[in-house]
């Protein structure tokens, strides 16, 4: 963090001067969202330049002018009041999305794969909906003072929306069903992308007021820029003296030292159980509960898909270890022609989902294309002592904040990608043999809002050859991974990095520029495929070397923001003993 004299000025002050600028507001004419750089918009009317300069840091100015329609002509509106106005706008234009995606009528003789795509399409933009939905509570449900401890929440909740909105029209790809949703969705993706700025970027809002707030932003660096928002690390001192977070409910502790867990359901194939089928026990998981509903599955290999719906919050499912308790699947773009969100083996929706002690597979092969093995969009999910096992496209971060510990992840192109928050940390990462004529890509970020929460970071992991690859991993190149988006974010620190990985680290995605928007960053790394001097020059790609400029990709940032008052990582593992670094390894 930023240090000196001045006293930082907070969120709370921030936004009490918003009011006083905006108080004035007036004579906005409606319309729907435009880009003003696209030279297609309408001229918008306005007589405010207290408006022009709330929505002076938006991608999309016109669209987030006249998304303030609403409160423009109240002198007394609030600034809640007027980001409130702003999501409210969103949602609207979200719910119209949705309608979009069920107008949608697909030949399903001619075309049966872009069936499921429409009906993805229709799940993921009621999902918008729904996370809209949460930030407009949130937003409402606060005073000046709560705001700030809050933004990060809000941020997730907007990149996940993001997220649901691109994961959407990349699966159509016929023209005439693509180009319907592409349609219907400009409004609301335009002001998804403008909440996001609006909320991460109030202090650069006010600088046009003449208003000194360069102690609001953390340092920055030429070619890795921090996140404009304040964030605090998590000390030592606030550590009790059990060594437990001060904070860390006194029922978790005693479950935690009780040393196990009684489940609510068991689940085996020889009948020892309640059910023989995972996916039985997670359709009886009752929707009015209090508390985690642990589900043990006992050893044995479970062919079936799995699905665990937003409905069901609070899941602990766990095995009896990663090579014992084994779901696995076959369904693949290449071959069966299904989509990617539906070539899942095992997929988690609702929130808060914790897995130990499973393994996960796809084995499809290369010939399967993308084939994922395991799909999360659960928000503060962890997942410790699991096996994922795959191809192209295995483990899927699809959205929202996850943690991976002590993990086994396999594959070859692409083979951890996402477009959620995501941080892996003390796990193996194994390449293995592509098909002739490929390479093999580690990772595959898909952010596409620089000033959203995603991003992938890869912590004391050891990158390797599968057995199968070892004689051949210097004909048939290897990468740490490729940007997926323009704004990719990928970080690989304090990990070892076997010799199969090429001196230039990273490679292009074929036909974009992504690479030059991109951010990826290497620390403190070991081993021969470490070495950096001939690592490629893109403009935001770095090798760090100060401690500190690292530390924004450390759980206590990239999970939790910097704040303390959530710190949902150490709060979910504490209980069922999963281990954590909420900063640096201890290496």
């Amino acid at each position: 963090m930023k240090t000196g004299s001045k006293v930082a000025i907070s969120i709370v002050s921030l936004i009490l001067l918003v009011g006083v600028v905006i108080g004035v507001v007036v004579g906005v004419t409606r319309g729907r969202g435009n880009d003003t750089k696209s030279g297609t918009a309408a001229p918008v009317t306005t007589t405010s330049k207290s408006v022009a300069s709330f929505c002076s840091t938006t991608n999309y100015q016109d669209a987030c002018v006249n998304s303030l329609g609403s409160v423009a002509n109240n002198a007394s509106a609030t600034p809640l009041d007027y980001i409130m106005a702003a999501v409210q706008a969103t949602i609207n234009e979200a719910s119209n999305s949705f309608k979009v995606a069920q107008s949608v009528k697909v030949d399903t003789d001619k075309h049966p794969n872009q069936a499921l795509a429409v009906d993805d399409c229709k799940d993921l933009l009621e999902w918008a909906v729904q996370d809209l939905q949460a930030a407009f509570s949130t937003v409402g449900n606060s005073d000046l003072n709560s705001l700030q401890d809050k933004e990060f929440d809000i941020l997730n909740w907007f990149t996940a929306v993001v997220s649901y909105q691109q994961s959407c029209l990349e699966q159509l790809d016929v023209p005439e069903y693509k180009s319907a949703m592409q349609n219907g969705m400009v409004n609301a993706t335009q002001l998804t992308s403008n909440a996001i700025n609006i909320v991460a970027k109030m202090a650069d809002v006010l600088q046009s007021f003449d208003i000194d707030l360069d102690m609001f932003n953390p340092t920055a660096t030429a070619t890795a820029p921090a996140p404009s928002r304040s964030r605090r690390l998590l000390q030592v001192t606030e550590l009790g003296h059990d060594g437990y977070p001060t904070w860390f409910p006194a029922g978790d502790r005693k479950l935690l030292d009780a040393g196990g867990v009684t489940p609510n359901a068991v689940v085996a194939q020889d009948g020892s159980g309640q059910y023989t089928s995972i996916k039985e026990a997670v359709n009886a998981i009752p929707t009015k509960r209090v508390g985690k509903w642990i589900i043990y599955v006992k050893a044995g290999t479970y062919n079936e898909y799995v699905v665990i719906p937003r409905k069901a919050a609070d899941v602990f499912m766990y095995g009896d270890g990663p090579t014992q308790t084994i779901v696995t699947g076959d369904k693949n773009m290449g071959i069966k022609k299904i989509v990617t969100m539906q070539t899942a083996t095992f997929a988690v929706v609702g929130p808060r989902f914790i897995a130990k002690s499973m393994g996960f597979q796809n084995t499809a092969g290369t010939k399967g294309h993308q084939a994922v093995a395991f799909r999360s969009q659960s928000d503060l999910s962890v997942y410790y002592d699991c096996r994922f096992e795959g191809y192209q496209d295995t483990l899927y971060y699809q959205s929202n904040r996850q943690y991976y510990r002590n993990c086994y992840i396999s594959g070859t192109i692409d083979f951890i990608f996402g477009k959620g928050t995501a941080l892996i940390q003390d796990s193996d990462i194994v390449v293995r043999m592509p098909d002739l004529n490929q390479q093999n890509t580690v990772t595959a970020d898909g952010n596409v809002e620089a000033n959203g929460i995603g991003g992938l970071v890869l912590q004391n992991c050891r990158i390797t050859a599968e057995p199968q690859l070892f004689p051949n991993r210097f004909t048939i190149p290897s990468y740490l991974g490729r940007p997926w988006a323009n704004n990719a974010q990928t970080a690989v620190i304090q990990s070892d990095i076997g010799d199969l990985i090429q001196p230039a680290g990273w490679m292009t995605w074929a036909g974009a520029t992504n690479e030059q928007t991109c951010i990826v960053a290497e620390y403190a790394n070991r081993g021969p495929g470490a070495v950096t001097d001939k690592r490629v020059k893109w403009p935001k790609f770095s090798v760090l070397t100060n401690a500190q400029d690292v530390q924004r990709y450390t759980a206590s940032v990239h999970l939790e923001g910097g704040k303390t008052a959530s710190q949902w990582v150490l709060a979910t593992v504490g209980p069922v003993g999963v281990p954590v670094d909420m900063g640096l390894s201890p290496v």
